[in-house]
This record gives C-alpha cells, structure tokens and sequence, in this order.
C-alpha cells in the first residue's frame, strides 16, 4: 500500500514537472493604451519590455496611445507607478493587473480607476485589437457601471451588461453625411432611461470604443467615445 502511494506521489510531481516544462513561455503583447480617469487624467503608467527594461507609457489624453511590446509576468500584464522597479520584487509599486487571454497578442488597454479601498489602484480592460477581431468600421462598449445599459447605434440594439465587452457591428444607415443616431439607456426598475442621445459620423475606416461609466457624485451614468483612426500596419 505504502509502495503504491509512494508511486501515485512520484507520478503526480513527474506530471507537475512535465507540464511546467512544457507550459509556453510568456509572450509579448502589443499594447495601445488610454486612461478613463476624470478625477486623476495626468496619472502616469510604467511597463516592462521584452528585454525587462521598464518605461513610461505614452498616454494621449482621451485617445490612443502607440502601440509598445509589453512582456506578462506569468500570465498577467502589470503596469507599474514608476520607472524605478525591479519586475520581480514589484512591491508597492503596481498600478493595476489584468490577465492576459490565451493568444492574445495584441490588445487595447482601457484603464480605469479601482476601488478606493483596493490595491492596486487602477484595474485594466482589455479589448482584443487584432484587425481580424476588431474590424474598421466595428465599435466596442464597455460597461464600468453596476446597472444594467443599453444602446442604439444606427440600425443596432444592443444590450451591455455590467463589467461586460459588447461588439458593435459597422453601422450601415447613415445620411449623407455618414452620420446616425447613437442613444444610450440604462435600466431603472423596469424602465429604459435615456441618459445619452446624440448623431455620431460612422466610417468603415475608423473604430469606437464607447466607454460607459459614472463619475463622483453622480445620479446617472455618461458615456465617452475614444476614436481610432490610425490604420493598421500589416505585419
């Protein structure tokens, strides 16, 4: 008996070393970047690269910025508050994580601020930006409110749950000018409330990011729009 538990022991650490030997190294992510943070807008963000030297990001108030390799730390990608960081003795120094999806190699990360009482203090979303999976012309909504939304875009109806991505399709009935109506709702009781109504210009060649979120002293939520225009360079 004795003999047979030694071997099952011997056998699952065998299957433990095994899967640690062939588990896939980390890979960098190509990584856009914006800050959703009315109260903090300035707030700056360092990461790591491929070769673990760590840099401010570039951010662009309100929009997008460059595109940098940034290298997961066993399967998380860390941002950090400083340059002066050593990525593995990080403590005190972190300034929000996210898991990284499985193939995931290009990415936009939206960053937001977290709880007032949790560390660390941002948290990140993070959209996929292959041009295969975000086309030109699609937009994204992303709900950072704990109620239920909605929203109208063109000829779309889409519902957005809390916490939750949602794909917008290109949006095809448009004027003239390429404009239509984009509404958001968000549900009270059993009751759609308006909270945003407004025209948007919808080109095949740019991409949304609808950010729906709240802000100190609220009642209701807002929405704010980051454009993506730049084209994407074949690799």
């Amino acid at each position: 008996m004795i003999l047979r538990r030694l071997s099952a022991v011997l056998t699952a650490i065998f299957s433990i070393q095994t899967a640690i030997a062939q588990a896939p190294p980390e890979v960098a992510v190509t990584v856009r970047a914006v800050l959703h943070d009315p109260t903090k807008p300035m707030s700056e963000f360092f990461a790591a690269d491929q070769n673990g030297v760590v840099n401010r990001i570039n951010l662009i108030q309100e929009g997008l910025s460059e595109a940098r390799q940034i290298m997961p730390v066993n399967g998380f990608l860390v941002l950090y508050n400083t340059a002066s960081v050593d990525p593995k003795k990080p403590e005190g120094k972190i300034a929000a994580t996210v898991r990284v999806p499985a193939g995931l190699r290009k990415a936009i990360a939206v960053i937001v601020p977290g709880p007032a009482d949790k560390q660390p203090p941002f948290r990140m979303v993070l959209i996929d930006d292959s041009p295969d999976v975000f086309k030109r012309g699609e937009s994204r909504a992303v709900s950072l409110v704990p109620v239920e939304t909605a929203l109208q875009a063109g000829e779309h109806k889409l519902q957005v749950e809390s916490g939750k991505i949602v794909s917008v399709p290109p949006v095809k009935k448009v004027n003239e000018f390429n404009m239509a109506q984009a509404n958001f709702y968000y549900k009270e009781g059993d009751n759609w409330v308006a909270f945003t109504e407004r025209q948007l210009q919808f080109l095949d060649d740019f991409r949304r990011i609808f950010l729906i979120h709240v802000t100190p002293g609220s009642t209701q939520p807002f929405v704010s729009t980051v454009l993506d225009t730049a084209p994407h360079v074949p690799r």
